[in-house]
């Protein structure tokens, strides 16, 4: 694996960090704001959204731009956002602070998952993608908690101090590790990029991406509070449980990423019925702080194990045009990450508690899994078509040897 995949990976450490540490600070948020509870989470759902929105813009913003330029800029970008934030006076600067991040943030994945991509064989993209992912992880299990016990000790605006200077860290790297990625001898063409939005399994990894992500985040939006006012832990636990949910994340994220290559849809299709299992058991069990604590950390471990997959799936039905099908891939995790916690945010308002989250979480679940198998039954009904033609001596389209053998499920 190239040294460039892992400098992205760190990088990626400190846009996580930032994207997921709310879920340990929105009690001290609302109460410094004045807001409620659901209020506060919207913060998440704006980050979410400047994602959806920003991940297919910059990418036909920055389509033709040299890779590691775009790269310096984006993560200087999200730094400054971090500052911002950190500074905010009032609760509609801090959500314009979060919107700006999210743009950088996600424009930074697409272009790196591009770049990452790139640098690897076909076979090698799902454990590519799980070195980035593995940044994500790392910050679930250390730059999450941290965010909640520097939250906890020195209050939430610390926080987000903290991570602009990992963001300063990140730029470093990128600047001084990262090799300069030449461009195509030709040009990439936004109008042929934009034909893998004709292919119907492209919106379908779109849907399964998003469920999948928005069930789990539906959730875990709404952690801490779960915890504290169901659960009964002390605010304390808090920044242990997410370390939890990390370490099961990276967990995941290791071990889908190595069996993902070979078994594509039985990575999908098991990673998210164990998330649906999960969720359910934590709606009947979230009163038990034993039961909760470790379903939190099995929940880590079945979201991010589906996530090397999700990536890897996108790129082999989209492989004609990598920095959409990077961006696509991004908006349509975001995509989750804003529909989950609104939904979340919509039964607490509802009166119908935090564990109700789990129940609505695990609600996008099912739907994602019965996508998935849409899915996979499109894709076996294409291999067997194309085998078929293959074997009357008709003319057959080339497809990648190695994205079928990926795609088979276990």
């Amino acid at each position: 694996m190239p040294l460039a995949v892992y400098i992205l990976g760190l990088s990626v450490f400190a846009l996580g960090t930032s994207e997921f540490m709310l879920s340990g600070l929105l009690p001290p948020i609302a109460d410094d704001m004045n807001v409620s509870i659901p209020q506060a989470g919207l913060l998440i759902s704006a980050f979410a959204v400047g994602m959806v929105i920003g991940a297919p813009l910059l990418a036909v913003a920055t389509l033709r731009l040299p890779r590691k330029i775009t790269l310096i800029a984006l993560i200087s970008t999200f730094g400054v956002g971090q500052l911002v934030g950190a500074l905010a006076p009032s609760y509609g600067i801090l959500f314009a602070s979060r919107v700006v991040s999210a743009l950088a943030c996600a424009g930074f994945w697409a272009v790196g998952a591009a770049v990452a991509i790139a640098m690897v064989p076909v076979g090698s993209r799902a454990r590519a993608m799980a070195v980035m992912i593995g940044g994500l992880s790392i910050a679930n299990v250390l730059g999450v908690p941290a965010g909640a016990f520097l939250g906890e000790h020195l209050g939430w605006r610390s926080a987000f101090w903290a991570v602009g200077a990992a963001s300063a860290i990140a730029l470093v790297g990128v600047v001084t590790l990262i090799p300069r990625i030449p461009l195509p001898a030709e040009k990439p063409r936004l109008r042929r990029e934009l034909t893998i939005y004709r292919d119907r399994q492209v919106w379908l990894a779109v849907v399964v991406t998003a469920l999948a992500a928005g069930g789990v985040f539906c959730t875990f939006s709404y952690l801490a509070p779960l915890l504290t006012d169901v659960s009964g832990l002390d605010s304390g636990w808090v920044p242990t449980v997410l370390a939890l949910f990390g370490i099961g994340a990276l967990v995941g994220t290791t071990v889908g990423g190595r069996v993902a290559d070979a078994h594509l849809f039985g990575v999908l299709l098991s990673g998210i019925t164990a998330s649906t299992v999960f969720l359910v058991a934590l709606a009947v069990f979230a009163s038990s702080p034993v039961v909760t604590i470790v379903l939190a950390f099995l929940l880590g471990v079945s979201a991010f194990f589906t996530a090397p997959a999700l990536n890897a799936r996108m790129f082999n039905v989209a492989g004609a045009a990598p920095t959409l099908a990077g961006a696509t891939t991004t908006a349509a995790f975001n995509l989750g990450n804003t529909g989950g916690p609104w939904l979340g945010g919509t039964v607490i308002d509802a009166g119908l508690g935090y564990p109700a989250t789990a129940w609505a979480g695990a609600a996008m679940t099912v739907l994602g899994l019965a996508a998935a198998a849409v899915a996979l039954r499109l894709h076996t009904s294409s291999a067997s078509r194309v085998v078929t033609r293959s074997d009357a001596g008709a003319a057959v389209r080339e497809t990648p040897a190695a994205s079928a053998a990926a795609d088979r499920p276990a």
